[in-house]
């Protein structure tokens, strides 16, 4: 393993300027949006303003609750990339510290896609020629993103100033060739969180663990139709100052797929600072239980208990990939148990093709008689709710809220945003209110949710192979309490069903006396996760990429 060791006793190097390109900036979509949200003001406390994140503009003159635009900041530069045919937009992200954003229309890019394609072919290797539309427009982004930095840094940074510009995610590296070729002297750091063909080959059916060297690259770009994306994500990590990932899991992937071994492991964190303290923690658990138990009636048609055991498992529509089947068939093998001592009332908070709220569910919600009108297990309408994965193993197993069943289900197809039309509170809102949480993830190459549940003292299920789990497998075994972590391979699901009914079960039959004691031991395990110990990995991150640029001259 070629990982590069901790350099806590060396003095680091740090830029002048620091840019981060996602394309979760102001844009909620997955785990990344969160790694940066809750770092941001950290990063921001170093920087101040010479920290700046940049994201994509897709909503223009339409309301964006997560940027607040201001036109004064960076003014004069803004009329200069005007000049130079750049449209940017520069505000604030509505979070914990307001860092400085760039918000980027590169709708111009496609007139030159052509040029920007073949220059990345000639110039870097990247095979563009089958990227279809989810290629195209995440590349172009990320190319107009670099020629966004290489402007202000023209306009603003002086000589003897350092700058590094920051990519997340194949979706946005392309700007580092533009800047290798327009702007050397910025040092680039490139860090995937997931590789292509990871994702790839472990949702496509294929034995992902016990034959992960026999995958060959190429063929599995080839076979899987993501040659343009694979090409583009292994190009960045050879060609960027400074090389991450964010656990040992990944690291083994980019060794394998891309050839090339991360500089380091740049863990992912928690903020501290999200989770309210008491009282105004109890305050939000009890206002969370009391919406569910409303929607969780409404939905039965019947009065649901208040102490009935809620559960939740959440994250990316990846049915096997999050583990969703396995969740699904432990709820089955629980709802056919005879001597179950509370109901169970099981939340599948996965975003879907939605066609918002039920009309019928809203309208008991606020006031209406007849819980009749609106039983069923979805919030939220669903366009092709026939062809709905979730709905039709539901349907299997036999979980459609029926009187007799002691397990309930309650599926949320949309993102809990705080506005979604039926709870109206945002994920850690709701987050708060439960009382265990499921994640039996078959490919994860970090896994943002237990360590958000354990932080909101929700005790977690995980796998063996995800990155949290096996973090957590590496500390000393006292500490490792508040989680409980399943052996997970290729081939044992029916195991992993079974142990998910098993924890469940063991969960529900705890005293009040051992539900106060796995909290606190999940809160505490959290702390080993916070951003206060989880930043020196992106300073070092920094520091390598700076040492890079200047041994390269």
């Amino acid at each position: 393993m070629l990982i590069q060791k901790p350099m806590l006793k060396q003095v680091l190097r740090k830029p002048d300027y620091l840019f981060e390109v996602s394309w979760e900036v102001c844009n909620k979509v997955g785990g990344i949006y969160t790694v940066l949200a809750t770092k941001a003001h950290y990063i921001k406390t170093d920087f101040k303003d010479n920290y700046i994140l940049i994201g994509p503009d897709f909503w223009k003159d339409k309301e964006n609750r997560e940027f607040i635009e201001d036109t004064e900041l960076f003014k004069t530069w803004k009329h200069y990339a005007a000049a130079e045919g750049l449209k940017v937009r520069t505000g604030r992200w509505n979070i914990a510290g307001n860092p400085a954003v760039i918000l980027v229309d590169f709708g111009g890019a496609y007139y030159h896609q052509n040029e920007i394609f073949q220059n990345l072919w000639d110039n870097f290797q990247v095979d563009s020629i089958t990227g279809q539309f989810d290629y195209i427009e995440p590349a172009l982004f990320g190319f107009y993103c670099g020629i966004v930095i290489e402007s202000f840094c023209k306009y603003y940074v002086k000589n003897k100033q350092t700058v590094i510009a920051h990519f997340h995610e194949w979706m946005t590296g392309a700007g580092i060739f533009h800047l290798k070729q327009k702007a050397p002297h910025i040092a680039t750091v490139f860090t995937t969180h997931a590789t292509v063909l990871g994702r790839c080959v472990a949702g496509g059916g294929w034995p992902f663990y016990s034959r992960f060297y026999q995958h060959e690259p190429e063929y599995a770009a080839w076979y899987f139709n993501v040659a343009a994306k694979h090409t583009l994500e292994k190009a960045c990590a050879h060609h960027a100052d400074c090389f991450t990932t964010v656990s040992d899991i990944t690291a083994k992937e980019c060794r394998h797929f891309l050839y090339k071994d991360p500089h380091l492991i740049t863990n992912n964190g928690m903020d501290s600072g999200k989770v309210p303290k008491r009282p105004k923690f109890q305050q939000k658990r009890e206002a969370a239980r009391k919406i569910m138990l409303e929607v969780a009636s409404a939905l039965c048609d019947e009065t649901i208990a208040p102490e009935s055991l809620f559960v939740l498992i959440t994250g990316r529509y990846e049915f096997k990939n999050k583990g969703i089947d396995v969740f699904i068939d432990a709820l089955g093998c629980l709802n056919d148990c005879s001597d179950l001592n509370k109901n169970i009332v099981a939340f599948i908070c996965v975003p879907a093709n939605h066609s918002g709220p039920r009309k019928e569910l809203q309208e008991v919600l606020a006031g209406g008689e007849g819980y009749h009108q609106a039983a069923g297990v979805l919030t939220h309408g669903l366009w092709e709710e026939s062809d709905d994965l979730i709905i039709n193993n539901l349907n299997k197993r036999g979980l459609n809220n029926n009187p007799s069943n002691k397990v309930k289900v309650v599926y949320v197809p949309t993102f809990l945003n705080g506005h979604d039309g039926v709870f109206n509170l945002n994920y850690y809102d709701m987050l708060i209110g439960f009382d265990l949480t499921v994640f039996p993830s078959y490919y994860e190459p970090w896994g943002y949710t237990p360590l958000e549940s354990l932080s909101y003292q929700v005790p977690s299920i995980t796998t063996s192979i995800s990155g949290l789990g096996l973090a957590v497998k590496n500390l000393p075994y006292n500490e490792q309490n508040g989680i409980s972590i399943i052996d997970r391979n290729d081939y044992n699901e029916e195991e992993i069903t079974n142990t998910i009914k098993l924890v469940i079960d063991e969960y529900v039959n705890k005293t009040n006396a051992e539900i106060k004691d796995v909290r606190n031991k999940a809160k505490k395990l959290s702390r080993f996760f916070l951003w206060e110990s989880q930043l020196h990995h992106y300073k070092e991150a920094y520091h390598i990429a700076l040492k890079s640029k200047i041994a390269r001259g």
